[in-house]
C-alpha cells in the first residue's frame, strides 16, 4: 500500500523511513511561522526566555514573523506590540514581514510554501500553503513547542481525499466550491485530518481558487488542506522557496479515510448563513435581502480572480447611495497587480473604498456594523460579533456577488451583470 503526500511529508520531518496515519511522532519543522497578535506571540516571547531560558532560536532561517493585524495601528498600545515584535526579530535575526499584506499570503509569495515542506502556525488559515504541495498545520497554543524545541509532537493524521470534477459555470468561484464542500461533506467530515483535493479539474483550477479552497479547510474540521503539486503551482513556488526540498505526491495506492467526488459543473453560487459557517445555502434562497456593506477582501478571497470579477460586475456602474463596500487586496504584491491592470480605478470610479492589505476588516477592528445591520462577505467568518455587534449579521459569499449586492443594496445574483 502507497503512502498519501502528508505521510511522505511527515516521514522526512520527523527523520523516519515512512510513517503511517495514527502514528505518534516528533517532526521538525522546516518553518515556524506566525503574526503578532496580543496574547499569542508577545506570549511565546516572553515564555521562551523567562520560562525556558532561551535568549535566541537556533536556526533563524526556519522562523518568520508577520505583522499584519493593527496595520496601522490605532492606539499607543497597538504600537508597542509591534515595537516588542520588532525588537525580537532584530535580536533573533528571524525575517519580519510587515505592511506586507496578510501573512498567510505573503508566506507563498515569499517562499514559506516550499513544496515538500512541513511548515506549522498557530493559525488554522496557514493551510492555504497546501496549495503547493507544502503540509501546513495550525497548531493554535501548541505551536509554543516549536518555539523552544527542535520538534513537536503529532499524530499521523488520515486523509480524506475530494476528487474534483467538470468546470465551474460563470458567476461560480472557488469559494462556492468550499462552501458547497461544507455541505456535501459536513462541518466535522474531515475533523483532525487532512483535505487533499484531487481529480482531474485541480489542474484546470486556478492557483488562487485553489489557495481559497485550502485555507479554508479548518470549517470541515480538518487540520490543514493540500494539493499534489502540478507544473502551474511548481512554476510559481520553485523560484521563491527557501529550501531546497524533492516535491513528493501522494501514491496512486494511498490508502484515505474517505473519497468523495464533486462535479463542478453542477454548482451554483453559495451563501453561508449567520450565525455559524456551516449553514450553506444556495444564494437564490437569499435574493432581495437589504444589505448595509459589503467586504471583498481576507486571506480566503482578496486575489486578482477576486478583484477581476468584482470590477467586471461593476464596471460603468456605482454602488449604491447607503451601501459601504470595502475591498481589502491580500497583499501589496497583488495590490499592484491590480492596479497595474486598472482593476484599482474601475473599482474606485465605481464607488468602492479600496484599502491597502490588512486584516483588520476581516476581524472587525475598522468598518464596523453596528445592532441591525447586514453585510455580505468574502472574510473567512460569519460568527456573531465578528464585524461589530453581535447583533449584525454578516452573509458569505463569492467576490461577483458581494460586488453585484453592493449595487443592488441586497444580496444579489452577480450572473445577470457577467
Amino acid at each position: 500500500m502507497g503512502y498519501t503526500i502528508t505521510e511522505k511529508i511527515l516521514a522526512r520531518a520527523a527523520g523516519l523511513p515512512a510513517v503511517r496515519a495514527g502514528q505518534d511522532i516528533k517532526a521538525k519543522p522546516d518553518f515556524v511561522l506566525a503574526y503578532d497578535f496580543p496574547g499569542y506571540t508577545d506570549v511565546y516571547f516572553k515564555t521562551m526566555k523567562e520560562d525556558f531560558g532561551i535568549a535566541r532560536v537556533a536556526e533563524p532561517e526556519r522562523f518568520g514573523i508577520f505583522i499584519d493585524h493593527m496595520v496601522p495601528t490605532a492606539t499607543a498600545k497597538e504600537e508597542e506590540l509591534h515595537i516588542n515584535t520588532r525588537n525580537w526579530c532584530a535580536e533573533n535575526d528571524v525575517p519580519l514581514f510587515e505592511r506586507h499584506g496578510i501573512g498567510h499570503q505573503v508566506a507563498a509569495e515569499v517562499g514559506y510554501a516550499t513544496p515538500g515542506a512541513f511548515v506549522v502556525h498557530f493559525d488554522g488559515h496557514v493551510s492555504q500553503l497546501g496549495t503547493f504541495g507544502t503540509l501546513a498545520i495550525g497548531l493554535r497554543r501548541n505551536v509554543m513547542e516549536a518555539f523552544v524545541s527542535d520538534t513537536v509532537s503529532i499524530r499521523v493524521p488520515d486523509t480524506v481525499r475530494v476528487n474534483l470534477h467538470g468546470s465551474l459555470r460563470p458567476g461560480v468561484m472557488a469559494r462556492d466550491v468550499f462552501h458547497h464542500l461544507v455541505r456535501r461533506l459536513g462541518p466535522s467530515s474531515c475533523r483532525f485530518q487532512v483535505l487533499e483535493l484531487g481529480g482531474p479539474s485541480v489542474a484546470a483550477m486556478s492557483t488562487e481558487g485553489l489557495q481559497t479552497i485550502t485555507g479554508l479547510a479548518m470549517f470541515t474540521g480538518a487540520l490543514t488542506a493540500i494539493v499534489n503539486p502540478d507544473p502551474v503551482r511548481l512554476d510559481y513556488a520553485l523560484p521563491r522557496a527557501r529550501k531546497t526540498l524533492e516535491p513528493v505526491s501522494s501514491d496512486p495506492d494511498a490508502r484515505y479515510s474517505a473519497v468523495h467526488d464533486i462535479d463542478l459543473s453542477e454548482l451554483e453560487p453559495i451563501v453561508v448563513v449567520p450565525p455559524t459557517p456551516a449553514d450553506t445555502r444556495d444564494l437564490t434562497e437569499f435574493l432581495g435581502l437589504e444589505i448595509n456593506a459589503g467586504y471583498l477582501g481576507s486571506c480566503a478571497s482578496g486575489r486578482l480572480e477576486d478583484l477581476r470579477a468584482a470590477a467586471k460586475v461593476l464596471e460603468g456602474r456605482r454602488v449604491k447611495t447607503g451601501v459601504s463596500l470595502h475591498i481589502v487586496p491580500t497583499s501589496q504584491e497583488l495590490m499592484a497587480a491590480a492596479a497595474r491592470e486598472g482593476l484599482v480605478s474601475t473599482l474606485v470610479e465605481a464607488g468602492a473604498f479600496v484599502s491597502s492589505p490588512s486584516c483588520d476588516y476581516c476581524f472587525g477592528r475598522i468598518a464596523t456594523m453596528t445592532a441591525g445591520q447586514r453585510a455580505v462577505s468574502t472574510g473567512t467568518l460569519n460568527v456573531r460579533g465578528r464585524m461589530g455587534s453581535p447583533d449584525s449579521e454578516i452573509y458569505l459569499c463569492n467576490a461577483a456577488v458581494v460586488a453585484a449586492s453592493a449595487i443592488e443594496g441586497r444580496i444579489a445574483d452577480p450572473r445577470p451583470y457577467l
